[in-house]
């Protein structure tokens, strides 16, 4: 395989899915993913995610726009771009009197070029279950069973829909570390999940989806830096807000107080941390319980989940 080949081995632009009745899911979304690297699709449930990865996969013709999966239209020419994907869908719906190792063999039956079925299974923690019926696995087996199907055809592109849920906190993180593998062996990885923190640690770049909109992309980095960070501390008794320097002068875009507690919120987090810090050492106030903290990509997410409402109420509003 040329490696210089589509450096961007997904692009798309301006995509649109539309249901019977006219529901617009996907509305006119654009964004591309490199070789070797780990993409991350997150929104609510209905914000468009799984609408998305499936014109990905090619399983449905877009209502406008384009995709293109390793250079081709992943509708149109399914038998060049299918071979060399893998896809692991929310579920399986596997015959439930097969055992595992009966299961990987039947696939990879329908897979050019499989990996061993066995090689397969111990990737994903499956090597010892190879003998037990698909209706005897847990939820979380069974996932790693999809998993390891997806693998089968040694894919360039993998496509993980909510690969971790049912798995415990130990299967979560080896799979985590699965998909660090791939990646780092060229495997390109797009995913969807509802754990941000998944997409935090995993994701090199995400889209946030919004009502079939991107509200938000970029590095994990990126998407949450445009959130404020938090501090949060108890004055002692005989200290209260008023005795803070001014806000504005500290950068502060937002405080709260809940009795002794006082919330801050600031775009300039070392700013307003020393200047605070340098008015509690010259005043002798202990600020107890001091948490000082960057934005989390959950609080990003809750944050644009917020703005994009309070958008539409004041849209709604005003017609």
């Amino acid at each position: 395989m040329n490696t210089n080949e589509h450096e961007h081995v997904i692009e798309v632009t301006d995509l649109r899915r539309v249901y019977g009745g006219g529901f617009e899911a996907v509305r006119g979304i654009s964004f591309s993913v490199d070789r070797g690297e780990v993409f991350a699709l997150l929104g609510t449930n209905g914000a468009g995610k799984t609408s998305t990865v499936e014109l990905l996969e090619g399983l449905a013709r877009p209502a406008g726009g384009n995709v293109r999966v390793l250079g081709h239209d992943p509708y149109a020419e399914r038998d060049v771009v299918r071979p060399r994907t893998g896809v692991m869908l929310q579920e399986g719906g596997f015959p439930s009197e097969l055992t595992v190792a009966e299961t990987a063999r039947m696939w990879a039956g329908c897979v050019s070029g499989a990996m061993p079925e066995a090689e397969a299974l111990e990737l994903v923690g499956l090597g010892r279950r190879a003998k037990v019926r698909v209706k005897q696995l847990s939820g979380g087996e069974r996932r790693r069973l999809d998993l390891a199907l997806a693998l089968l055809g040694r894919p360039e592109v993998l496509f993980l829909d909510e690969p971790t849920t049912g798995l415990d906190a130990e299967g979560r993180r080896d799979t985590w570390e699965l998909v660090r593998e791939l990646r780092d062996a060229g495997t390109t990885v797009l995913l969807t999940t509802h754990y941000l923190e998944e997409a935090e640690n995993l994701a090199d770049r995400l889209a946030i989806l919004h009502e079939g909109r991107i509200a938000a992309a970029g590095t994990p980095a990126e998407v949450t830096a445009a959130q404020p960070s938090r501090i949060t501390f108890e004055l002692p008794d005989g200290w209260f807000m008023g005795d803070l320097p001014p806000l504005d002068a500290m950068g502060v875009c937002e405080h709260e107080v809940d009795g002794r507690v006082v919330r801050l919120r600031t775009r300039e987090l070392q700013r307003t941390a020393t200047r605070l810090l340098v008015w509690a050492d010259a005043a002798g106030v202990e600020l107890r319980r001091l948490d000082v903290r960057s934005a989390s990509l959950e609080e990003a997410f809750l944050g644009i989940a917020r703005e994009a409402a309070e958008a539409a109420e004041t849209k709604e509003y005003a017609a």
